[in-house]
């Protein structure tokens, strides 16, 4: 089994036909394949259903030049100016335009995207530009009508034959890495997530590696066991125990932890408190998108849960 290499990055698809999309997405996608044009674009829907994915499988299908800025790290002013003005402003050696993906856009202020959409305008002949985003209400309306939106709105009747496809692709994926797995396991796993393949598949790559290679049932029961010790800590106003387990338990993956704790708000906490916890929550997720270091704000997090929370 590979430890060296991100399951999400080793296994992405690089064909639209291989993008797991419900039919009206994936007919929009391949018509772009089949005409060899891809307009300006705003991909929008919720984490991990595939917009970047979609966004260089297009790109590398097409065999287009692309350059990929993540706005998370890098959506300020000194950013346009420099990497994107330098990539834009030169001619591909595929011939053609060439493309900026700047994935999350939702992250660039309002001060930074008039500044993009101007780039937007100034090399527009030669360079196109596919934007991502949670959100499509933080993008300026300028910046819309230039990228008109393409909503990855994944409809209940498409969970079955979506759920399937994955499956399919994860079992795959399994037999590939030689990880011996439990299909109900893997079903619950991905029934859980859905419809956050990227989530997915980190999860069962972080369970395989801790589980020596094997994902069954116990990976699940043992992953419950370790949040109802951090909710102990926390409830026993013990600090030093809540910062040993988050250094032995954190591991990068602070998003995962944010949402088992509002998944099991109702088994811990008062029903008075859950409002405030609930705010707690969305405040340090939105910050572990961009702090510096994650285990200082997610210890922040815990330690403002500590103070305040009012238990079952």
């Amino acid at each position: 089994m590979s430890k060296n290499w991100l399951w999400v990055d080793k296994y992405r698809p690089h064909r639209i036909a291989d993008c797991i999309l419900p039919d009206d997405l994936k007919h929009t996608f391949t018509q772009f394949v089949e005409q060899k044009t891809v307009p300006d674009m705003l991909l929008v829907g919720k984490p991990g259903v595939g917009k970047t994915t979609v966004a260089k499988a297009l790109l590398e299908e097409l065999d287009t030049d692309y350059l990929v800025v993540p706005a998370t790290l890098k959506g300020n002013v000194d950013t346009l100016r420099n990497e994107i003005f330098s990539f834009a402003s030169s001619v591909s050696f595929k011939g053609g335009k060439k493309y900026v993906i700047l994935d999350e856009a939702d992250y660039l202020t309002h001060a930074t995207q008039p500044n993009l959409r101007n780039f937007m305008d100034m090399f527009q002949k030669n360079c196109g530009f596919i934007l991502t985003a949670n959100y499509q209400n933080k993008i300026i309306e300028p910046i819309q009508s230039r990228c008109p939106p393409i909503e990855f709105k994944i409809r209940k009747d498409d969970a079955p034959k979506l759920a399937k496809a994955f499956f399919n692709r994860v079992k795959d994926i399994l037999k590939e890495e030689g990880v011996e797995y439990d299909k109900s396991t893997i079903t619950a796993i991905i029934l859980k997530h859905y419809p956050d393949w990227r989530r997915v598949l980190r999860e069962l790559q972080r369970y395989a590696i801790s589980g020596n290679g094997k994902i069954d049932s116990g990976i699940l029961s043992s992953q419950f066991h370790t949040i109802r010790e951090l909710v102990t800590f926390l409830k026993n106003k013990d600090f030093t125990g809540t910062r040993r387990w988050i250094t032995e338990n954190l591991n990068n993956d602070a998003q995962v932890i944010f949402r088992q704790f509002y998944d099991e708000a109702t088994e811990h906490f008062t029903p008075q408190y859950i409002p405030e916890l609930v705010l707690i929550l969305a405040k340090y997720q939105y910050q572990n998108s961009f702090v510096v270091d994650q285990e200082i704000n997610f210890a922040a997090a815990m330690t403002e849960i500590m103070v305040t929370a009012a238990w079952k």
